[in-house]
């Protein structure tokens, strides 16, 4: 971490270009008839939304800018270890075209391990980029690394402030995003006007469809200003979850999607795909491998689109049952279909890709397996009312309107079935691979909004992330007290060791030789943009442990 230590400088603040909403609105069509138009207005050019990278190696790292003209435009790129630029150490040329909503992607070459760098592009009229920095991936002897885990970040239920303190703190190696970048539904729908916090409005106000809608989408989040600095100051590995697509996507649909006002689920993954291909600094592998030096594998997995079969819905389980006969069939269907062998969230090819992965990772030496993935993978239970501590008023109120939910956590059924928790014979291969392989398996999740601490069968642990801004368990259950859900939660979930059902925030993860730690950061507030934390919590897992140590709140 000592070295290249100049390098290491933050770059100024990124500033972009002003576009006013109508502007947007103008050039995006909205998919009214020009679906696949790029959302420039035509008033916008040059560069319109600063720099980024990702998909970091030891010695490559890929840039992105996004650079508006009149014609597609040969763009060059130069890559330093000095702010200055006083000699490029890499660079080349790549051309930022309309057909690709003017962003444009290259791969800086003949880096050096774990080294800071600065970079940026010149246009052909001779302007020039924001400078980002960004880092290589270590080789060889390895002694730390540090990331900042974000997930579920809606723009209208605040600001991003989680983003704001990992920026401040400038204290990580990379930046990793576990998917849920953005949130596709339109103005009303979540948040509701009631809950939106003033001035935080996404374009396009209409649900995000088509190609245009998706592009605009990005636009529009791009601008935040905690988002575009964290892009120009780390290296980001990035997974999607459903709502950069539509709300509980599989392979086949989404909770989210009617194909009947909404055109073939087929047209709309496509184009929630191409956008994100377009907007963010990654590669077009559906998954992928980065070797950490002799400390780490990241594993970055892909649990949604590629083969991941429907959720469940407890409701249907049900439906047209009788009360007294709900129990039985729920256990009929817990220990039938729940339980089916051939479900899955990666499918057949990327479960053989991560078994072999596992176990070559482990026999290169490297201290841990990290899965950077998106769903949480402990068993989470609903806790029994009488565990909630409430006034038997509310007690009664609760039982009721969680009847069915508390008689799928007595069949041994978890709440989520979007979850791992869904898919509990995929989750057990995956786990029996990890065994098998003698692996240091660390998971890291999204996608609930709340944090997680789990033990995973002696095989590793679970860290899972809160949400940038995105309400969790707190706005459901406003009659719990939080800390009383916690602790009903962690006694009635065998795996579960902790958890925190009420802030928003992101983690700091730390891998050493001797252990992995992670430290929930919780923001103030996301009502008002401030980087002020309002707590704490850290646990550790030793190496060669494969279980959680005691942490410290704050």
């Amino acid at each position: 971490m000592g070295r290249n230590r100049m390098s290491r400088q933050p770059p100024a603040l990124l500033h972009t270009i002003a576009l006013d909403r109508r502007a947007l609105l103008l050039g995006g069509a909205l998919g009214l008839g020009l679906a696949a138009a790029p959302v420039a207005a035509q008033a916008a050019r040059g560069f319109t939304h600063g720099v980024a990278s990702g998909e970091p190696s030891a010695r490559s790292v890929l840039l992105w800018t996004r650079f508006a003209a009149a014609a597609p435009a040969r763009l060059r790129f130069e890559v330093s270890e000095t702010a200055d630029f006083a000699r490029a150490v890499s660079g080349g040329s790549v051309t930022a075209d309309p057909q690709r909503d003017w962003c444009a992607k290259a791969i800086a070459q003949g880096l050096k391990p774990a080294r800071w760098y600065h970079y940026r592009f010149i246009a052909p009229d001779g302007s020039i980029s924001a400078v980002g920095r960004t880092r290589t991936l270590p080789e060889g002897a390895t002694d730390r690394f540090r990331m900042a885990v974000f997930s579920c970040s809606n723009l209208g239920f605040g600001y991003f402030n989680a983003y704001a303190h990992a920026n401040e703190d400038d204290a990580f190696d990379l930046a990793v995003h576990l998917g849920d970048y953005f949130y596709e539904y339109d103005r009303e729908t979540y948040p509701t006007e009631k809950q939106r916090v003033d001035g935080r409005i996404a374009d396009p106000l209409s649900e995000a469809i088509h190609l245009a809608d998706y592009r605009l989408r990005y636009a529009s989040y791009r601008r935040d200003p905690d988002l575009a600095r964290l892009h120009q100051l780390y290296p980001m590995i990035a997974v999607f979850d459903d709502h950069e697509i539509a709300n509980d996507a599989w392979r086949g649909g989404a909770e989210n999607h009617t194909e009947a006002t909404e055109g073939t689920w087929s047209a709309r993954r496509k184009a929630a795909m191409q956008a994100r291909q377009e907007w963010l600094p990654i590669s077009d592998d559906p998954w992928a491998r980065y070797d950490v030096g002799d400390l780490a594998t990241l594993f970055r997995l892909e649990t949604r689109l590629s083969a991941r079969d429907k959720q469940f819905n407890l409701s249907d389980v049900v439906k047209g049952v009788a009360p007294e006969q709900a129990a039985t069939t729920l256990r009929s269907f817990h220990d039938g279909a729940y339980m089916d062998p051939q479900r899955t969230l990666m499918g057949p090819a990327q479960e053989r890709w991560l078994d072999a992965g596992l176990k070559s990772s482990v026999q290169s030496g490297r201290k841990w397996q990290v899965l950077v993935q998106q769903v949480v993978m402990g068993t989470v239970l609903l806790p029994p009312t009488v565990s909630l501590k409430l006034e038997p008023e509310i007690e009664k109120l609760a039982r009721s309107r969680m009847a069915g939910l508390l008689a799928a956590s007595d069949a041994g059924l978890p709440f989520n079935m979007d979850s791992w928790d869904g898919y509990p014979a995929a989750r057990n291969r995956l786990l029996n691979s990890a065994r098998e392989a003698e692996a240091n398996l660390v998971v890291l999740s999204g996608d609930s909004h709340n944090a997680w601490a789990s033990d995973l069968g002696g095989v590793g642990v679970e860290f899972a992330g809160t949400s940038v801004t995105s309400p969790g368990v707190e706005t459901y259950l406003p009659f719990v007290k939080p800390a009383d859900l916690a602790r009903a939660l962690v006694q009635t979930s065998g795996s579960l060791k902790w958890c925190d059902t009420s802030r928003r925030g992101y983690m700091a993860v730390e891998l050493t030789h001797a252990n992995a730690t992670c430290e929930w950061r919780f923001t103030d507030s996301v009502k008002q943009r401030s980087s002020t934390l309002a707590g704490t919590h850290r646990l550790s897992a030793d190496f060669g442990a494969r279980r959680l140590t005691e942490g410290l709140s704050g």
